[in-house]
């Protein structure tokens, strides 16, 4: 079978022969794929001209709800992935990691987008800032989409999930992507790409696929393209220096291997709980995938006094390990991805063993269930120990990517931090300690090396996701050799596809860009009750100012006891002066905003169907007896939102509630949400 390349809305073989891919399990052929007759100029204009058009016609939101439906499109296809996974010499557990993992990001982004971004084509950053005297010129911050596309190169240990966790940000900010997977495992993400582009949920042009070489496809590349890579230092490296990239500032997330630690805490003795989990998760983190993951743990830092108690550990259980094919009952970890990875662990840990020794595992005898010992792409995991890892660096410096970690000793904290900062910077670390104390300290020392740190204890274990999960909520990334990049992170990420840009201006001007309304704007008040209007009739600037209430010594006295907030300074007056900051009897903070909502809430039943929140609620100044407030009520901004089954239409609007005493100052200031039915 002849891979393809999918390329300005056609699928297209490459021209001759290409590279044979095998079966990693077998060594039979699975594949040819080769790019050569692409016009990797002509895709990246039709990404630029049709699917960048094409994709920021729509909102936020819209991208979003792309996500969701091809997320759930995919899930409905998984089997046809999982079988063909098995060819890569994944397992069922690292096919779920690969596939169903790469979907739940589709998903992830999908809400976080609908809940943390606006209905908009841009998303407004950060707060108003306020760069006058009168207030008649302010600043704000937007971020529109990129008019380029995002070229994602990915690794070939993950050819679902690294292509999905790219792509999900990258088309929620609005860019379109060219996705060019590592050679060897490509035939699943080709597969992956053909029921996308089936699915026919994703605008013409947004996805494009690029199997075999990238060619010259950088040459062609602007200051609006994004380019990210996930692979080797050394070849990342090589790409973020190409004379194109840096000529127009190309934008280059890089994502490279690292030399990741996993700690057991100076207090996790054996016998402990942390003790156990900590061999249990190494183990795993050197099987899973066969320790093909750029999260997997290279480096094992135990104090010195238990080393040999986790040598012991981790061979007891390493040696329950099954390998052999992946479709063969009872088989725990599958093959390599191919033999060029097999030569080039085996030369890694040539390299190790010049300062370590091993201490568990026979590279040149160990058993399989299925599969070919000749022609497939096996290796046993391997267990090193490095006696004197300050001065025997090459487990600081060699990284093995195949199932191969080093136990490394430490004595102090001071030296715990030490080991793990040599790495030179990393994905993750991992801590396992139920001493918090000790967790901070290693917080701290080595926070500034490591993209991510995860601490682990008895309580924590159950839920948690291990140490080699990135999740799409947190940044995945590192420092120094780990590439210096940022992938996922939540909202992060998908700012890294848009062109943040400061806005000056009235804040008139900075309303009408943003779409919400700014402090000084002018609001409009006619006679129907904001209230009384649905969603569609409200405008931004819509306010109301209210009629007024006197506050009573009485009002405080009831309030103190319907809410039981009985503090001295509302009930007690003979314990104001001295070390007090009030001179008399002051209102309840809750009791004004509570009289706030009864000064500008109108009755009846109308459009208004509830309250749905309250942020940024700050109290100003104290509220005196005998004081008089009022209200400025403004309509700030409005959110779509899609109804769910049976559920009035309606879409969430926001109030900027300001709270204001007899001599105009402002008392409390708040922004509510209500919940407004649509015509």
């Amino acid at each position: 079978m002849k891979l393809k390349s999918y390329v300005q809305g056609q699928w297209q073989e490459g021209e001759g022969s290409g590279q044979i891919l095998k079966n990693a399990v077998t060594g039979e052929v699975v594949a040819e794929v080769n790019s050569k007759g692409v016009d990797f100029k002509g895709a990246i204009e039709y990404a630029r001209n049709v699917g960048g058009k094409n994709l920021r016609q729509y909102t936020t939101h819209d991208r979003a709800y792309m996500l969701r439906d091809l997320a759930k499109y995919l899930l409905s296809k998984k089997d046809l992935f999982y079988q063909l996974s098995y060819a890569t010499g994944a397992t069922k557990v690292d096919s779920w990691i690969d596939i169903e993992g790469g979907i739940g990001t589709l998903f992830t982004y999908s809400g976080k987008a609908r809940r943390e971004m606006p209905n908009e084509k841009f998303y407004i950053d950060g707060k108003l800032e306020h760069l006058s005297k009168e207030g008649t010129f302010q600043g704000h911050h937007i971020c529109v989409p990129k008019e380029g596309v995002a070229v994602h190169i990915n690794a070939f240990n993950f050819p679902c999930w690294g292509m999905l966790e790219k792509i999900a940000p990258s088309l929620v900010a609005g860019m379109p992507c060219i996705v060019k997977p590592a050679s060897l495992t490509s035939y699943l993400t080709e597969l992956m790409v053909r029921e996308t582009i089936a699915s026919g949920i994703l605008p013409e042009g947004s996805l494009q696929l690029i199997s075999g070489s990238a060619g010259d496809m950088l040459d062609h590349l602007d200051m609006q393209d994004v380019v990210t890579f996930t692979g080797s230092h050394a070849t990342g490296v090589k790409l973020k220096s190409h004379p194109n990239i840096i000529n127009n500032s190309i934008p280059f997330n890089m994502e490279a291997d690292s030399l990741n630690f996993s700690m057991l805490g100076l207090d996790a003795k054996p016998g402990t709980a942390e003790f156990d989990l900590f061999v249990k998760e190494v183990s795993r983190e050197m099987t899973v995938k066969s320790g093909q993951k750029c999260t997997a743990i290279r480096r094992t830092l135990v104090p010195e006094q238990y080393a040999d108690d986790v040598i012991k550990a981790l061979s007891d259980r390493l040696a329950k390990n099954t390998m052999g094919d992946p479709q063969q009952e009872g088989v725990r970890m599958g093959p390599l991805a191919g033999t060029d990875q097999v030569n080039d662990v085996s030369a890694a840990l040539k390299n190790l063993l010049a300062d370590a020794s091993i201490a568990y595992g026979d590279l040149d005898n160990f058993d399989l269930i299925g599969g070919s010992k000749t022609e497939g792409a096996f290796f046993p995991a391997m267990l090193l120990y490095c006696d004197d890892p300050f001065n025997k660096t090459a487990p600081h410096n060699v990284e093995a990517f195949g199932p191969i970690s080093t136990v490394m000793p430490y004595k102090t904290v001071e030296e715990a931090i030490e080991l793990a900062k040599l790495g030179r910077g990393s994905l993750v670390g991992s801590v396992f300690t139920a001493d918090n104390e000790f967790a901070k300290s290693i917080a701290y020392g080595t926070a500034a090396y490591h993209g991510r740190l995860m601490f682990l204890n008895e309580k924590s274990a159950k839920e948690s996701t291990g140490h080699g999960s990135p999740m799409p909520q947190l940044v995945h990334g590192g420092p120094g050799r780990a590439g210096g990049g940022e992938e996922l992170g939540g909202i992060r990420s998908i700012l890294h596809y848009m062109q943040r840009t400061a806005i000056q201006g009235h804040p008139d001007t900075l309303t009408a860009i943003t779409g919400e309304y700014q402090k000084g704007a002018t609001r409009t008040e006619d006679v129907i009750h904001p209230f009384k209007k649905y969603f569609e009739e409200l405008q931004i600037g819509d306010s109301l100012t209210t009629h007024r209430r006197t506050v009573t010594e009485t009002d405080i006295v009831n309030f103190a006891g319907i809410s039981g907030d009985n503090f001295y300074a509302h009930t007690d007056i003979t314990s104001l002066g001295e070390g007090s900051i009030f001179t008399g009897r002051v209102a309840h903070g809750y009791f004004v905003m509570s009289a706030a909502a009864g000064l500008f809430v109108d009755p009846k039943k109308g459009p208004v169907l509830a309250n749905y929140g309250l942020d940024e609620l700050r109290f100003i100044q104290p509220v005196y007896v005998n004081d008089t407030i009022y209200v400025k009520l403004t309509a700030k901004s409005k959110q779509d939102k899609q109804p769910r089954e049976d559920e009035i239409p309606s879409g969430i609007v926001k109030w900027d509630v300001e709270v204001l005493n007899q001599n105009d100052e402002q008392v409390a200031q708040a922004t509510i949400l209500t919940l407004v039915a649509k015509k």
